[in-house]
């Protein structure tokens, strides 16, 4: 309660000057206030404007560096008042008034102290400034004493042309402009700076400084044309100046914080002064300006491309870095899902060998309900950073985290490869202490040999990591036993044709050397024909050639026979290769017109064992059996048009070691 009165004491001056203004401007003004205002003398009450206004800024100060501040304010109101009194009372009534004289020392004193508050107090109050802003700053100052120097330094250049005055007097004209058009520069520059956001005392501050400039400016440009008359408004500028000053000082000290430029707001401040700045350009060719005012607009026209180059470098960079951010998890820094697709698809598109492995962490969530969340977080970016050491040291590979504690790896490389990949990246992926041990359940796929669809790569590699984390079990026993109940008491010719392509898919498949599993292959052989359980007998059974609507109906049966694997626990991941079962190499095959390696190497394989068994075991009654001879013939011919030439080519190899070993057989 006690400071109360003291900050009373501390407005006085302030309140003074201000009444002192109102009288002057009343004075002035035509009449206003009455006969009792004249009897005050005008110049006394004039001048106590501006001492009172330096004496409020010397007794305002509320800190070391608010007292920089308003010192050197009030030392500049000081000298300004100082250098208005002696010409009021000393030469304002001579005959001849010297020039340049002490009055105009006090005048141009005024300004480096004000220079020097002005930076101070924004050093003080602005946090936060970028680069773009510093620009700004720098472009609004070089604009604004560009237009200074094209009107009011133009003006006084003209008015000394045809003037004999010494060198003395030159400098002083010269130096009013040149000070008002730095002090504008400086004041419009630092408001730019702050990306115009200001707090009131800066509202104060910069408005008395500017408004004190203004006037000196409209005064010199009057002066300079013989225009000026004593006893209008123009006179109301300078103390007003000052008592804004002074009011500035008592006004309560707020930071402010430089916005970040985004949107819009970036172009505002290079745009609208780049514009001034053009204008000026193009006026110099029909009213060529003064050296000073050029050089400062072509100034302020780099300073303008230089902020929109780095405007424009900076978005490029903001969109590298949000692209980047919308493909890198969070949590470990690895690429995300998002990547991992575009990466794929460019490997896809390019037919480059490379492995695509899946993992997913065996004990991970006893660890994260044992030791926390944020210590579970922290053993999936050490995993993370050991897998992306791994891969990055086996060649040119990218570690990803897919979510959750999936992680995921796409490392260039063919089939012979895997087996080292799928240890090292294990092994990367391996951590135990006291009471826990994380492992990890991987799959892969391979890249083109397997398949040249995204989609299915994924596919693929998903159900062979979940099988994987089952163990060694056979895929979906249970079920897939119940099914080849089913397919023998309907049709058992059909289960005998069955087994028959079970054991040739599983010699090609063991022939190929792939990195299919081979029980895979067994269970797609398997449930190849499954769906054919939904197909009439009048159909299956007739003797004689299928009319079309009777085939359209035979085509569905792999449709269906992916809908009945799929539906049952443990038999999902050859759902897909049970569908692509009668696709054909040259893409002319059912359902889907796949193609080539787009097929799933297991449908592929399980396609050519099941066409020769259909061709040696007489699958139709009405189309005979053919010999083997001329259905591995038949089987040879259709290599790269119907079949998988690799996989042919294992077929016709697995028949001749059956042949050699019947004949060393039949020999012995």
């Amino acid at each position: 309660m006690r400071l109360a009165p003291r900050l009373r004491w501390r407005h006085l001056p302030l309140a003074f000057s201000a009444a002192c203004f109102a009288v002057v401007a009343a004075q002035l003004l035509s009449g206003v206030g009455g006969a009792w205002l004249a009897d005050f003398d005008e110049n006394w009450t004039y001048n106590a404007v501006t001492v009172s206004a330096a004496l409020s800024c010397f007794v305002c100060s509320r800190g070391r560096s608010d007292r920089i501040v308003w010192l050197a304010v009030g030392l500049a109101i000081s000298a300004w008042a100082a250098g208005d009194i002696y010409y009021t009372f000393w030469l304002e009534n001579r005959a001849e008034i010297p020039f340049p004289s002490f009055a105009d020392a006090g005048y141009l004193l005024f300004y480096p102290p004000v220079y020097v508050a002005l930076v101070v107090l924004f050093h003080k109050d602005v946090r936060g400034i970028v680069p773009s802003l510093w620009l700004d700053g720098v472009i609004a100052a070089l604009t604004t004493a560009a237009l200074a120097a094209s009107v009011v330094y133009e003006l006084v250049l003209r008015s000394l042309g045809g003037e004999q005055l010494s060198r003395s007097a030159v400098m002083t004209n010269l130096a009013y402009p040149f000070a008002d058009m730095l002090l504008l520069a400086i004041v419009v520059g630092a408001v730019a700076l702050a990306g115009w956001r200001v707090s009131l005392r800066w509202v104060l501050f910069g408005g008395g400084l500017a408004l004190f400039a203004v006037a000196d400016s409209v005064y010199l440009v009057r002066t300079a044309t013989d225009s000026y008359s004593y006893g209008t408004v123009l006179d109301l500028g300078w103390p007003a100046g000052m008592v804004l000053l002074a009011a500035a000082g008592v006004a309560p000290p707020r930071r402010v914080s430089a916005p970040r430029l985004d949107g819009r707001r970036l172009l505002v401040v290079p745009a609208a002064f780049g514009s001034l700045a053009l204008v000026l350009e193009t006026l110099d060719h029909f009213l060529r300006l003064n050296p000073i005012g050029l050089t400062l607009t072509s100034l302020a026209l780099a300073a303008v491309i230089v902020r929109m180059g780095m405007t424009f470098t900076d978005y490029l960079h903001l969109l590298d870095q949000t692209r980047r951010e919308s493909k890198t998890d969070a949590l470990t820094g690895l690429w995300n899902r998002r990547a991992l697709v575009a990466d794929l698809e460019e490997a896809i598109a390019l037919e480059r060998p490379s492995v695509l492995l899946l993992f997913d962490l065996n004990g991970f969530k006893s660890y994260n309900d044992r030791f926390g969340h944020p210590a579970g977080d922290a053993l999936l970016v050490r995993l993370g950073t050991q897998l992306a050491a791994c891969v990055s040291g086996r060649g040119r590979g990218n570690a990803y985290r897919l979510g959750g504690d999936e992680f995921c790896a796409l490392v260039r490389g063919g089939a012979d490869t895997v087996a080292e990949l799928v240890a090292a990246t294990q092994a990367a992926l391996t951590e135990e202490g006291e009471k826990f041990r994380i492992t990890s359940s991987v799959g892969t796929v391979v890249i083109p040999d397997e398949t040249l669809d995204t989609t299915e790569a994924l596919k693929i590699v998903d159900r062979r990591m979940y099988r994987d984390k089952g163990g060694d079990r056979q895929l979906g026993s249970e079920g897939r036993g119940a099914l080849l109940g089913v397919l023998e008491a309907r049709d058992t010719v059909l289960a005998e044709h069955t087994n028959e392509v079970v054991r040739l898919a599983r010699a090609i498949a063991e022939r190929l050397d792939s990195p299919v599993s081979v029980d895979a292959v067994v269970t797609a052989a398997q449930m190849h024909d499954i769906g054919k359980v939904a197909i009439p007998d009048s159909i299956l059974m007739k003797p004689g050639p299928l009319d079309d609507h009777e085939w359209e109906i035979v085509r569905q049966h792999t449709v269906v026979g992916e809908r009945i694997v799929g539906r049952v626990a443990g038999l999902e991941p050859i759902a897909d290769a049970v569908r692509a079962s009668h696709e054909r190499w040259d893409g002319l095959g059912y359902p889907d017109g796949l193609a080539g390696v787009g097929i799933p190497l297991v449908a592929r394989i399980v396609t050519v064992a099941d066409s020769y068994a259909a061709m040696t075991t007489g699958e139709r009654p009405y189309r005979p059996a053919l010999a083997p001879r001329e259905a591995e013939a038949e089987i040879a011919r259709c290599a790269g048009s119907q079949f998988d030439p690799q996989v042919v080519r294992a077929l016709l190899a697995v028949l001749a070691d059956e042949r050699a070993a019947t004949t060393a057989v039949a020999v012995s």
